[in-house]
């Protein structure tokens, strides 16, 4: 019979070996917090073994461990009236409810003349599409699964390129009004790679008649990211993608007046500023 014994590491290596793991779990990056329509609410949920399950206006809400405490990423919907607002939580038996105020923002306007009417004015078999396209959208958006594919709920720009377009613009097409931007437009080149911000699984491909050709990635926990009007797409329904793995083209599909690729992110059904979720190095660059 033979002796098995177990490696014995020295004191001071085991030390340093937890100071780093603990180093690394407190160094998670939170989102910007910007408490308005259409922004971010981060709510400190305390410590505890576990988390806490998280929920706001009956939806469930990301929950991520930082400094030893936990903390709920609430998204914020555009069309949230401002004032105050409660987060619901509950750890076992124990439930708890925490007040939060979001405040007003007024987000710019911005006029778009469209060549192709139907863009502006479907027609009645065009409304058809539109109407089962959307269904398919909203499931997507407000997809919700357990498992935490990326890291953190930072994400890195998808494709290089100036923005055309920021969020929350008040939109008029051929001067009719039209729902608020609900992303970022990248005015990448024509054909320039679109890469994947974070670990993900694509939840969803397609061409729309609105959006074109579309893919959107879960990133675990109501972090959903959406990215509209490509060329090509290189990405299956199903398929992991790892942060900077290329998932398609950049295009000019849907209703576009050039080239370009609209990036939107929804967290708990939400559809919130990008920005917000992109880390500081990246807001650097992208500022260049």
């Amino acid at each position: 019979m033979f002796n098995v014994r177990t490696p014995v590491f020295p004191l001071s290596l085991v030390a340093l070996l937890l100071l780093l793991t603990s180093a690394l779990a407190q160094a998670v990056e939170l989102p910007r917090q910007e408490a308005v329509p259409g922004g971010i609410a981060i709510i400190d949920l305390g410590t505890g073994a576990q988390a806490p399950k998280a929920f706001y206006k009956d939806k469930p809400v990301m929950v991520v461990r930082n400094q030893d405490r936990w903390h709920a990423v609430v998204g914020i919907p555009l069309s949230t009236r401002p004032g105050k607002h409660f987060l619901r939580t509950q750890a076992g038996e124990h439930k708890k409810t925490y007040a939060f105020q979001v405040v007003d923002k007024a987000y710019k306007a911005q006029h778009i003349t469209l060549k192709d009417k139907r863009k502006v004015n479907p027609n009645a078999e065009d409304m058809k599409r539109i109407r089962q396209e959307s269904k398919l959208i909203k499931a997507a958006l407000s997809h919700w699964d357990d498992t935490l594919y990326a890291s953190s709920p930072l994400l890195d720009m998808p494709a290089k390129g100036p923005l055309s377009s920021p969020f929350g613009l008040r939109r008029f097409f051929n001067g009719q009004p039209r729902k608020p931007h609900s992303g970022i437009d990248i005015a990448a080149p024509e054909n320039s790679p679109i890469t994947a911000p974070a670990r993900g699984k694509v939840i969803l491909t397609g061409k729309f008649f609105f959006n074109g050709n579309s893919v959107f990635i879960d990133h675990g926990e109501g972090l959903i990211t959406m990215y509209c009007h490509m060329n090509r797409i290189d990405v299956t329904k199903g398929d992991i993608v790892e942060r900077g793995q290329q998932i398609g083209i950049v295009g000019k599909t849907g209703r576009v007046t050039g080239p370009h690729v609209h990036w939107g992110v929804s967290m708990n059904d939400a559809r919130i500023d990008p920005n917000l979720v992109m880390s500081a190095l990246q807001q650097a660059a992208q500022a260049k």
